[in-house]
């Protein structure tokens, strides 16, 4: 299957008074037509920053994309105009942000919100447009569409308005939607049924998605493959089973250990010691390398570059070199992993 988009060494970079921060730092993906490709780590890793240089809504200056090639369908988003890009945002790349109520417009009612993108993109007239917006409505699951419509966003609840949100995203139906943290803001309850309602709009549509997020709860419900981002890099990524199951990163292993699991015995949850690295000064070697219990001599001296594990799965750290040392993950990170293969297994038999 050829890929929808190919990110390749991609940069990008804040110019402030103290300095160059490099927040992106050689980052390199692809997703595929259908695929769901999820993006995790802590706050400050890089994830926002990346999917917002994909549509190019980082601001220029100070922000910019320092290197790399954005190809989407075969055509460099990063060499493309403004104006240029105002034709693929909305209609080709959409993106869900964290907060619905800070992505609507609180002074218009959100039946017209829902048009603009159809108007602009679709060329429809008005009524074309209002149609298309009951059925969007319907589709995201909001009742009683005919009134709903004349309604301003603060006439609707958290939940409702993050699904209008969706529905501006899918108003032109997009070949790639773009996720940022869509269910931070909600309760438990509303996020499981946004993500269920995402999961099913892909289905019908058949749509790429980019999910970021830092809940690893949610990334083994929602991703067909997974990228860990760290200090501006991706430090492993592979499928869902590659990082859950066998994790090789120093690093991942310290995020499924402070994953809260119901079925593991043992109520410590691991915690990654330290704090991320400053990227105005980005360190010499590997950037996890202060926080990694396991570093080596070398981690303080060279980056790594990224180790094939299987054809699916990669990492960049030296202990997957053929002359480092036998380390096994942690044994709280260990149970952990057992907790959630018996816990994902149960699940299968329920489905079966």
């Amino acid at each position: 299957m050829d890929n929808l988009l190919e990110v390749k060494n991609m940069h990008v970079s804040f110019d402030t008074y103290g300095g160059e921060v490099q927040a992106v730092r050689g980052v390199n993906f692809s997703v595929k037509k259908g695929e769901t490709l999820a993006i995790v780590g802590e706050s400050g890793s890089g994830k926002s920053v990346t999917t917002k240089a994909l549509m190019k809504l980082i601001p220029m200056p100070p922000g910019r994309i320092k290197e790399g090639e954005i190809l989407f369908e075969g055509r460099d988003l990063a060499k493309l105009s403004e104006k240029e890009m105002q034709k693929i945002r909305g209609k080709d790349i959409s993106m869900i942000f964290q907060d619905p109520m800070t992505s609507l417009n609180p002074t218009m009612k959100v039946g017209n919100q829902i048009m603009e993108g159809l108007i602009k993109h679709q060329k429809m007239n008005k009524a074309q447009a209002k149609k298309r917006v009951m059925e969007l409505l319907e589709l995201v699951g909001i009742p009683d569409a005919e009134s709903r419509i004349k309604q301003y966003p603060h006439q609707f609840s958290g939940g409702m308005r993050q699904r209008v949100v969706v529905a501006i995203a899918l108003a032109c139906n997009p070949k790639l939607l773009i996720a940022d943290e869509p269910t931070t803001a909600l309760d438990v309850t509303i996020q499981a049924q946004i993500i269920e309602l995402m999961k099913d709009i892909q289905k019908k549509t058949d749509s790429a998605t980019i999910f970021i997020t830092h809940d690893l709860g949610v990334v083994a419900n929602v991703a067909d493959r997974v990228a860990v981002m760290y200090a501006g890099k991706i430090v492993e990524i592979g499928t869902v089973d590659d990082i859950f199951y066998n994790p090789k990163h120093p690093y991942t292993w310290g995020l499924l250990g402070s994953m809260p699991s119901l079925d593991s015995e043992d109520a410590e949850l691991y915690a990654i010691p330290g704090s991320p690295p400053d990227l105005l000064n980005p360190p010499k070697g590997d950037a996890f390398a202060p926080r990694n219990e396991f570093a080596m001599q070398i981690d303080k001296e060279q980056d790594p570059p990224l180790f094939k594990v299987s054809d699916t799965h990669y990492a960049a750290t030296w202990l997957l070199h053929e002359h480092a040392p036998d380390i096994d993950p942690p044994e709280a990170i260990k149970k952990r992993v057992a907790g959630m293969a018996t816990s994902s297994n149960s699940e299968k038999g329920d489905r079966l």
